[in-house]
């Protein structure tokens, strides 16, 4: 019996023991603060719930701000007249005011309005110039001197100097010139040379100036197709063997900012082939009169046209080199 007493005291001791150690484990496993890792970990997970609930309150207040920003500069350009456009430029950066536009359209309207009694003298003089002055053409050369002199005469003063510099009418040369406006041809027609001009085939196509174009003598161009710019140059070789001149602007094409771009070696491989002078000349102040791409706006200021000393060797890409040099610096200094 009392053995039997002995172990049923034991056996209840021992479970309460057991139930005892698991809360003392437990209490061994708490923290200082008297948390258990349960609690840290969901401790843990709102803290890290009330960061990201942070951030996402700063990127909100942040991109609202971004947005009143915007519209306040929305409303400033509207109450300036601008409207703001990608890139940081805005509208009123082209600079074209109402008076340019009225400017623009008086010119052109003046310029072909010129030309209609003076394209009907043109078709009277062609055949005798076709029969005795097949080349140079000069006097519908001189036709265009008159319509190109009075139309810019009305609306801003075209200077001409170097003059001395220019070859006699009846030699042969090859003129070079940077290109930057529509108003280049106007300007290089102050120069009172009968030299014919490469333009675009679809430009001959224009009524009455086209015309004149045509009868005139200028060389015509298929710029996409590599055998008409072979054959546009065989003419012009053509025209300088029998005493004529030819006017090339080098770039190419007319620059956008006024800009002058690298020179192309076609005009220079004629004049060495064919051992004729070639005349750098250069503009200044056309594009700022009407700049490419902006033929609605007409600007005030005048255009300068400076004729350098001519240049003559066999070797096209030294010709093109000094050309290239001698416009581009005469650019600088007079900028």
């Amino acid at each position: 019996m009392h053995a039997l007493s002995t172990v049923s005291f034991v056996v209840p001791a021992a479970r309460r023991a057991r139930a005892v150690r698991p809360r003392g484990a437990a209490r061994a496993h708490a923290t200082p603060m008297g948390l258990s890792d349960g609690s840290i970990a969901r401790e843990a997970r709102s803290a890290r719930g009330e960061a990201l609930a942070a951030r996402n309150a700063r990127a909100h207040r942040a991109v609202i701000k971004t947005h009143e920003t915007s519209r306040a500069s929305v409303v400033t350009c509207a109450s300036s007249g601008a409207a703001t456009v990608p890139g940081g430029s805005d509208a009123s950066s082209s600079g074209v005011s109402l008076g340019s536009r009225i400017r623009a359209i008086a010119f052109f309207a003046t310029s072909f309005t010129l030309a209609i009694p003076l394209i009907c003298i043109m078709a009277l003089m062609f055949p005798f110039c076709w029969v005795f002055d097949r080349t140079r053409r000069s006097a519908l050369s001189f036709v265009n001197d008159v319509w190109a002199t009075v139309s810019t005469s009305l609306f801003f003063p075209v200077k001409v100097s170097g003059r001395e510099n220019l070859p006699p009418a009846n030699k042969a040369a090859v003129y070079v010139a940077n290109h930057a406006s529509f108003m280049d041809i106007y300007s290089m027609f102050h120069l009172r040379r009968p030299f014919k001009f490469i333009s675009k085939t679809s430009n001959f196509l224009i009524p009455v100036i086209g015309w004149s174009m045509f009868l005139t003598g200028h060389v015509p161009l298929k710029r996409m197709e590599r055998r008409s710019q072979m054959e546009t140059l065989k003419k012009c070789r053509d025209m300088l063997a029998d005493g004529g001149s030819v006017l090339f602007f080098p770039e190419g094409t007319r620059s956008v900012d006024g800009t002058m771009a690298p020179f192309k070696k076609g005009a220079f491989s004629v004049a060495a082939k064919e051992n004729v002078p070639v005349i750098p000349v250069t503009i200044v102040g056309a594009h700022e009169a009407m700049a490419s791409g902006k033929e609605y706006a007409l600007n005030n200021g005048g255009i300068k046209v400076i004729v350098h000393p001519a240049i003559q060797s066999t070797d096209a890409d030294e010709l093109c080199a000094q050309a290239e040099k001698i416009i581009k610096e005469s650019l600088v200094n007079e900028s």
